[in-house]
């Protein structure tokens, strides 16, 4: 996969389920809370099990309550009782795609390590695909090591009983 946007055509060609991620980012980007940035952001987060899960950032006077798109795409799927991702679009209102902040990747990361991630543009044709190892190459969840790639030398967390 590759970092250099490609037209939605193609990414489409390749990877059929992102139009309708697309869809579903895009209408959720309509729903974002962004009166201080104006940055309206949509996400649209695919589960192993088949169902799509819709999320849009919301921001807060206290600039670090804000919520980006991903983690509430996240926080929709947890309470419908989904555990497992497989791909990932957000939608940004940029010519150029916007893409994941790193919370958000690490987030993301802890769900669905080998997850598909698309980032769009809501103002031009242009769209991202790559992968979350890619983009957040050193991340750490209970899963470690997730690909032959990271190095079996990194701790594993442990959850406390």
């Amino acid at each position: 996969m590759s970092i250099e946007p490609i037209t939605r055509a193609l990414a489409f060609a390749a990877h059929p389920e992102a139009e309708r991620l697309l869809e579903v980012a895009l209408a959720a980007q309509a729903n974002a809370y962004a009166p201080y940035s104006g940055y309206h952001v949509g996400c649209a987060l695919l589960g192993a099990s088949g169902t799509i899960y819709a999320g849009c950032n919301v921001e807060n006077a206290s600039l670090g309550m804000t919520i980006c798109a991903e983690r509430g795409a996240v926080m929709a799927a947890m309470a419908a009782g989904e555990r497992s991702f497989v791909a990932c679009l957000t939608v940004s209102p940029t010519k150029i795609c916007g893409s994941c902040c790193g919370a958000c990747r690490q987030v993301l990361f802890e769900f669905g390590p080998g997850m598909v991630i698309f980032n769009a543009s809501s103002q031009s044709d242009w769209i991202r695909v790559s992968n979350l190892a890619e983009l957040l190459p050193a991340g750490f969840g209970p899963q470690l090591p997730t690909s032959p790639d990271q190095s079996t030398s990194q701790p594993r967390l442990r959850r406390r009983s």
